[in-house]
């Protein structure tokens, strides 16, 4: 695995995300404005992760698409735990318990995997030579 390689594409997944995060924050649609930049990350994080798995498959399709997506989300959890909470979410009255245990972080930790492993079962054709055999 290029480790170099997942964590850079990690770090622009992550600037992207927090980017249309604080956006979205600024766009009243909804009543509850943190539960709407909630759902729009959760939906922009499947073309952003599957845009990252993407170029990271470019130079290596050996790696399962399970430790690629661990390392997109491990990144993403470091930057948030050195920037995103002591920035924006304590300031505003948050802690790092409370970001951490939030059930939507793990949702779109998951997703991430998730979108990686699907990636990378479609591109290196596991599911189609699994289908063939039987």
């Amino acid at each position: 695995m290029k480790k170099l390689r997942a964590i850079s594409i990690g770090i622009i997944i992550w600037i992207i995300g927090v980017c249309v995060f604080t956006l979205s924050s600024y766009i009243f649609i909804l009543e509850d404005v943190e539960q709407q930049a909630n759902m729009l990350l959760f939906i922009s994080v499947m073309p952003l992760v599957w845009y990252g798995a993407k170029q990271y498959y470019k130079q290596d399709m050996k790696t399962h698409g399970y430790w690629v997506g661990q390392t997109f989300f491990l990144t993403a959890t470091a930057l948030d735990a050195l920037i995103t909470v002591p920035f924006f979410v304590i300031p505003n009255g948050g802690s790092y318990y409370q970001f951490f245990t939030d059930l939507g972080f793990w949702l779109i930790g998951v997703e991430i995997i998730a979108i990686t492993v699907l990636y990378w079962y479609i591109k290196t054709g596991i599911i189609k030579k699994q289908n063939q055999t039987t």
